[in-house]
């Protein structure tokens, strides 16, 4: 072979690989362009090879130089000259793929720019009976939103995850009527996430059997939860349940139409069903008897207030497989169950935590021994209107781990049954024992060794007072306990409070309605529980002078309220709502009813800040005690109320969901 030759073919074979080299370079860019950190270790290892590369035909360039050989000096320049142009390639792919990210990123945010106004646009107009107010500067995304433009946004461009979280919040009515709008808004609502839960209880009233059919057999694979509580259906209709073989959630409670034959054609067909709510329906044994032989795997059932079985279809829950796996049942309701008829359902169904019997007047001690005998894995108790169970209920469930106890207008339980709680149950964290007549203060001394109690409802239980209430403080329960409720506890006194400020420092809910020895002197100690989010005083025997000096300290203090009710507080000011804003930046709802000293423009400018605002600027009324001035009424100086006495409530665009405890 000749010099000349063996050069050309250098050539040739250096060019292709170059060119295979930018193609796999090409290549592995394209389908990574988003995965950054594989590219780069990629193009560095790549890098560092061709620098070895590069160093080796350095050296052979110096080595042929220095021996004088020309041909392998100009074999050298050329490898050394498609190795520079491949860097150039580098360099340029690299240039384009920072230019494809960053064009990518900024669609994606123009497209979720756009969403966001055309919601806010949205909001504006379904909004009637609030004044619409233009966006503020500070919350501006765009040049368009200063400018008061409003650009059309089509969220089918969205990703699809985002637009199925979208209609995810949307009932079934209102995801029809959105797939009525476009054809892209149709094919965005026929999603198959969409419809894993479909809820007809909302559209009861409208909805027609056709279409529930209809739309049975056509989402029937992907159907998880079916909601069909109050629904007025043929039977024929129910019997379509059966064809969403994957279904895991079922309830047909409140359905007048339920019968046997119909729960027949569901069990054959859905296996899988978790949860079963069939309560206030009139299904019989005969239903009782398809639940273990075709719920093998069945976790929840409520049969409450289904009085049309009996003890032998508790029985029937042993056969076959069995109702082995059930962890929470619901018998409020079922007075025909006898004592054997709870043995029926010890032998069946060991494994249950969660058992609810309210209504029940029937319910024993003997029914609560029955059951705890064998089902030793009980965890909460929910039995409120059962008015003969007594201390013994608690001595039967010492075999148990109790950690939530709901009673409620009991008047055998006393003292002796939180005996038992603090010596058997020591991981308990909720106990609610409303309107127990005969709990006294030993009671809470009883309970103050409890390290997880979190909630603690007392509410009606008339014989507590301050020596109970600061025995139980002393224990190391007080820095565990998150919600607190004594209302009418009326021996209470502002010792209480002192005691609660220097103790309960994580209380988040605190009510001490109708208290009416508490006075201004005890309600100033609440402002030392700085996690208070709600607390309720109604009732009490507050003075009507609490000013802005007092709101003040509130919001200096109590950071996390949410809400805040100062209802006839006449003394207030404008001043008071510019201490809210600055220290209580969580208040979600807000009540200003008969408080003239607070303008209108304020009350406006507040209501941006919160969820919820009852405002109104008149007179107290005549019920109230007192005047505008907050100077009390005597009989000459009552006069008609007034006609023309009005409330502004403003909502926010969410919705509030938390009540006063």
């Amino acid at each position: 072979m000749t010099p000349e030759l063996m050069i050309k073919a250098c050539t040739f074979y250096t060019g292709h690989l170059v060119k295979t080299h930018f193609c796999i370079w090409r290549d592995i860019a394209i389908p990574l362009i988003n995965e950054e950190n594989i590219l780069a270790e990629k193009m560095e290892k790549a890098i560092e090879y061709d620098n070895f590369r590069l160093q080796k035909y350095v050296f052979r360039l110096w080595h042929s130089y220095a021996a004088g050989q020309k041909k392998l000096l100009t074999e050298a320049l050329l490898r050394i000259r498609k190795m520079c142009h491949h860097y150039k390639l580098i360099i340029t792919l690299t240039k384009w793929r920072d230019k494809a990210r960053y064009e990518y990123k900024k669609r994606e945010d123009e497209l979720m720019l756009k969403h966001e106004l055309q919601l806010r646009k949205w909001r504006s107009k379904v909004k009637v009976a609030a004044k619409e107010e233009p966006i503020p500067p500070e919350h501006s995304l765009s040049k368009a939103s200063l400018l008061g433009g409003i650009p059309e946004c089509d969220i089918s461009l969205l990703p699809e995850r985002a637009v199925s979280q979208i209609f995810y919040y949307l009932t079934l009515r209102e995801l029809v009527i959105c797939g009525q709008v476009c054809h892209s808004w149709m094919l965005m609502t026929q999603a198959s996430s969409l419809w894993n839960s479909i809820d007809f209880s909302k559209v009861k009233n409208i909805i027609t059997d056709k279409y529930i059919v209809s739309t049975l057999q056509r989402w029937r694979l992907n159907v998880l939860r079916l909601n069909f509580r109050g629904c007025l259906l043929r039977s024929k209709t129910l019997r379509s349940v059966s064809l969403c073989r994957n279904l895991q959630e079922l309830n047909v409670s409140d359905c007048p139409t339920l019968t046997d034959e119909s729960m027949r054609y569901i069990s054959e067909g859905c296996a899988g069903v978790l949860y079963l709510n069939l309560s206030n329906t009139t299904i019989t044994n005969r239903t009782m008897r398809l639940l273990p032989r075709y719920f093998p795997n069945l976790q929840n059932l409520s049969l409450a207030y289904c009085r049309k079985f009996t003890d032998k279809g508790l029985r029937y829950l042993n056969l076959g497989n069995g109702c082995h796996k059930l962890i929470y049942l619901d018998l409020s309701g079922c007075t025909q169950i006898s004592v054997q008829g709870f043995r029926n359902i010890a032998n069946s169904c060991t494994g249950i935590m969660h058992l609810t019997i309210n209504d029940m007047p029937t319910l024993t001690d003997n029914c609560v021994k029955a059951l705890a005998e064998k089902c030793t894995r009980i965890t909460s108790i929910v039995f409120i209107g059962a008015p003969h169970i007594s201390d013994c209920a608690f001595k039967a469930l010492s075999t148990c781990n109790l950690r939530k106890i709901r009673f409620e207008g009991n008047k055998r339980i006393t003292d002796a049954c939180f005996k038992y709680i603090h010596k058997n149950y020591p991981n308990i964290n909720h106990i609610y024992m409303v309107d127990c007549k005969r709990i006294t203060d030993g009671s809470l001394m009883s309970l103050s060794p409890l390290k997880q109690l979190t909630v603690l409802n007392l509410a009606n239980c008339i014989r507590i007072g301050d020596v109970g209430l600061k025995q139980f403080l002393d224990g190391p329960v007080s820095t565990r306990i998150r919600e607190l409720n004594l209302s009418n506890c009326i021996h209470l006194s502002d010792a209480s409070i002192v005691k609660l400020s220097e103790r309960c420092s994580n209380l988040n809910y605190l009510s001490l309605r109708n208290c009416e020895y508490l006075t201004d002197l005890g309600i100033e100690h609440i402002v030392y529980i700085f996690s208070l989010v709600s607390v309720d005083l109604s009732g009490t025997n507050i003075s009507n002078e609490i000013t802005d000096s007092a709101m003040e300290m509130l919001s200096a203090k109590c950071h996390y309220l949410h809400i805040l009710d100062i209802s006839g507080c006449v003394l207030l000011t404008d001043q008071m709502l510019e201490d809210l804003q600055m220290g209580c930046k969580q208040l979600r709802i807000l009540k200003m009813q008969y408080c003239r000293l607070i303008s209108k423009e304020a009350a406006r400018r507040m209501s941006s800040m919160v969820q919820q605002q009852e405002y109104n600027p008149n007179d107290p009324p005549l019920w109230f005690g007192y005047d505008y001035e907050g100077k009390p009424l005597t009989k000459q100086e009552i006069t008609p109320l007034k006609e023309d006495e009005e409330i502004t409530v403003t909502d926010s665009i969410y919705s509030g969901e938390e009540e006063v405890v």
